[in-house]
């Protein structure tokens, strides 16, 4: 009898193991997520996310975590037909959800991303945009790879909230992208998120090829002027009236861009320091911890190993491009019109990866001029396109959002 027992209590432990429940598609996805995870540790890409979407990714494709009764992430609650036609259970999320699925209502609502935006604001000096607004110019022409990228999305079948939430990927801003694509393709979100994550940490190999095949030697070697020093009064009122004027214009992009303001005059104004140095540090730690593993769990491998993940990443790339091109080609256009006195490397730097792409345009510049001194100049179109980015995510919002 304790023999039957013994064999009994060894079936019903192999029985609910992840050995007896797995699948092969589990497997390929445990490999992408160490890859990654790899990336991020060893080669440091964009590391502080990276880790965590790639844990979260390990983390909701282990076999047996994808029962009804052991899941971390009820991927269906999120983005089945249920959940599309009657709207999202949170009460029942918050009764019976696993962690993730707790962890990403953050994601769902909204709130990472904005957390991250005060944080990010905190940390960005528009000093350099204010003292030459030329640079608004730049950062808008780099967000010319969100509509390539819109085009050739739908010209490749996808739906219009699809094509939207691929397109932001040439923005080079991660938190936008998130936001954008838990409104309009949630069930892409892994898989946008760990493109805009990865070709934003490969930007300094993607960038320096495409800047050098736009401009000419003499170009790159073009000195600029030291900038104007900026007013405190500038600095302050700047953040106060973009929000007023872009939430008026479009306010589907108020949470995102009021955020950012927020932060940045908590910085700005010097009654505030305390909280500037919270959002700063202890709150864009703690919201990239739940941002990057909740992220990674929609990353299922129904979900994410299909062709539409290869042509995401792949579109992924071709906005970064496109985008690289718009900045540097409207540098040059501004450098004919001031009769030499732009250098069109900093046109690169108006994506908004700050300030990982300023670096990169200033680097570059020293390569061909060691006197060359472009990085405030390229902080500029840079911080500019962070603004470019979040108001082009609010008018895809605008356009493709029920």
């Amino acid at each position: 009898m304790s023999d039957i027992s013994i064999v009994e209590i060894l079936k019903n432990l192999w029985s609910g193991s992840g050995f007896s429940l797995g699948e092969p598609l589990q497997i390929v996805m445990i490999v992408i997520a160490c890859g990654l995870l790899f990336l991020g540790i060893a080669k440091k890409f964009e590391p502080l996310l990276l880790v965590g979407i790639a844990f979260g990714m390990l983390l909701t494709n282990l076999p047996g975590l994808n029962t009804e009764a052991n899941a971390l992430f009820h991927s269906a609650w999120w983005t089945g037909e249920e959940a599309v036609a009657n709207g999202v259970d949170y009460l029942n999320i918050l009764q019976h959800g696993g962690l993730l699925d707790v962890l990403y209502i953050g994601v769902k609502t909204g709130l990472y991303p904005c957390l991250i935006f005060i944080g990010v604001g905190a940390m960005t000096d528009f000093g350099p945009m204010l003292a030459n607004p030329k640079s608004l110019i730049l950062g808008a022409a780099a967000q010319l790879g969100i509509y390539m990228a819109l085009i050739l999305a739908i010209t490749f079948g996808f739906t219009g909230e699809i094509a939207a939430s691929v397109a932001i990927i040439g923005g080079a801003d991660g938190p936008t992208a998130i936001f954008v694509t838990k409104t309009l393709a949630p069930e892409k979100l892994g898989a946008i998120a760990i493109a805009a994550y990865s070709y934003m940490a490969l930007i300094p190999l993607i960038q320096p090829p495409i800047m050098r095949a736009l401009t000419t030697k003499k170009e790159r070697m073009i000195k600029m002027e030291q900038l104007r020093t900026v007013s405190k009064a500038e600095k302050i009122i700047f953040p106060i009236a973009v929000t007023i004027i872009t939430a008026i214009l479009l306010p589907s992009v108020a949470p995102l861009l009021g955020c950012l303001m927020f932060g940045n005059l908590l910085k700005e104004c010097g009654v505030t320091e305390r909280l500037s140095d919270t959002a700063q540090n202890a709150l864009m730690n703690i919201v990239t911890l739940f941002l990057g593993i909740s992220v990674g769990a929609t990353a299922i491998y129904s979900n994410f190993l299909t062709p539409d993940t290869s042509k995401i990443v792949g579109l992924g790339l071709l906005a970064f491009c496109f985008s690289t091109a718009g900045g540097v080609l409207m540098g040059k256009f501004m450098c004919w019109i001031t009769k030499g006195k732009v250098n069109p490397l900093i046109g690169a730097a108006g994506v908004s990866a700050v300030p990982m792409a300023a670096r990169v345009a200033h680097n570059e510049g020293k390569k061909w001029n060691p006197d060359n001194y472009l990085l405030m100049h390229a902080m500029g179109p840079n911080v500019a396109g962070v603004i470019g980015s979040a108001v082009a995510a609010g008018f895809l919002l605008a356009i493709f959002a029920h």
